[in-house]
C-alpha cells in the first residue's frame, strides 16, 4: 500500500507540495489577487497553537509601499548601515556539521549567479535584494506580541510553514526571509507595526522566475537516518 493511500484522497497532493517547495530568489512581476492571499492566509491558519492563541499576526505589503520600504532598506544596506536585530537567529558560534551545510549553499547561490570568491559588491548587490522581496509582487512580515514566549514562536513557525505549503498548493512560491530583521525598526516605522509587537521575519510571495540560474538549484537534504532514530517495533 502507498503512503497516499494509508493517509487518504489528496495525499499525493500535499506530499507534493511540501517536497517542490524551495526559496526562490526571483520573481516574476504578475500580481497575485487579494482574495488569493486571503485564501492561503485562511487555510495556512489551520496550523496548530497552543490552547488554540494563534498569537502570529501578518502585515501583507504591495505596490508602491512595498517599492517605498524595498528602496529604503537597500539604500541603507549598501550604505553600510547594519542595523541591529532583536534577537541571534543563527548560532553566535559556528561548529560542523551546521558550517559546511551554510557554507555549501552559500556557494551554490552564488556559483548559480557567476559571483566568485572575493567579488564583495557582487555579493552585497545579491543581498540586497532580499530587501525588496527578490521582486516578488507580495511582501509579507510575520510578527509577535513582545510579552509571547518561546512556544509562540514554535506556533509561528507552524503557521509560517503552513503559509509556504498553501502557497505551493495554489501554484505560487516563497522565500522566507531572516535578512530584514536587522531592519525592524525602518519597517515598524514604515509599516506602522505598533511597538509592543516584533518583527520575526519577512517572506516575499509570488510565482517564480522559471529560468533565472539562482532558481535553479535544489539545496541538498540530510538522509533520514542522519537525523532520526527509531526506538521500538515499527515495520
Amino acid at each position: 500500500m502507498t503512503l497516499a493511500a494509508q493517509v487518504g484522497p489528496g495525499a499525493s497532493d500535499v506530499l507534493k507540495a511540501i517536497r517542490s517547495r524551495r526559496s526562490i530568489r526571483a520573481f516574476l512581476p504578475d500580481p497575485i489577487p487579494q482574495a488569493t492571499i486571503t485564501r492561503l492566509l485562511e487555510t495556512a491558519a489551520r496550523a496548530p497553537s497552543g490552547s488554540n492563541i494563534q498569537p502570529w499576526q501578518v502585515i501583507v505589503v504591495t505596490g508602491a509601499p512595498l517599492r517605498r520600504l524595498g528602496e529604503e532598506l537597500v539604500r541603507r544596506f549598501l550604505a553600510g548601515e547594519e542595523g541591529e536585530a532583536e534577537y541571534a537567529y543563527y548560532p553566535r558560534q559556528w561548529r560542523e556539521p551546521y558550517l559546511a551545510r551554510r557554507r555549501k549553499v552559500g556557494w551554490a547561490l552564488y556559483g548559480s549567479l557567476g559571483i566568485a570568491r572575493g567579488q564583495n559588491d557582487r555579493m552585497a548587490a545579491q543581498h540586497a535584494r532580499n530587501f525588496r522581496f527578490f521582486d516578488a509582487p507580495v511582501g509579507m512580515f510575520f510578527t509577535l506580541d513582545r510579552d509571547m514566549e518561546k512556544g509562540s514562536w514554535l506556533d509561528l513557525g507552524m503557521f509560517v510553514q503552513n503559509v509556504m505549503i498553501a502557497a505551493r498548493g495554489l501554484g505560487l512560491d516563497t522565500c522566507p526571509q531572516a535578512a530584514f530583521c536587522p531592519y525592524h525598526r525602518v519597517i515598524s516605522e514604515q509599516l506602522s507595526i505598533p511597538a509592543d509587537r516584533q518583527v520575526i521575519l519577512g517572506m516575499a510571495l509570488g510565482r517564480a522566475a522559471p529560468m533565472a540560474p539562482e532558481n535553479m538549484f535544489e539545496t541538498e537534504r540530510e538522509p533520514v537516518e542522519g537525523f532520526a532514530r527509531f526506538i521500538g517495533d515499527a515495520h
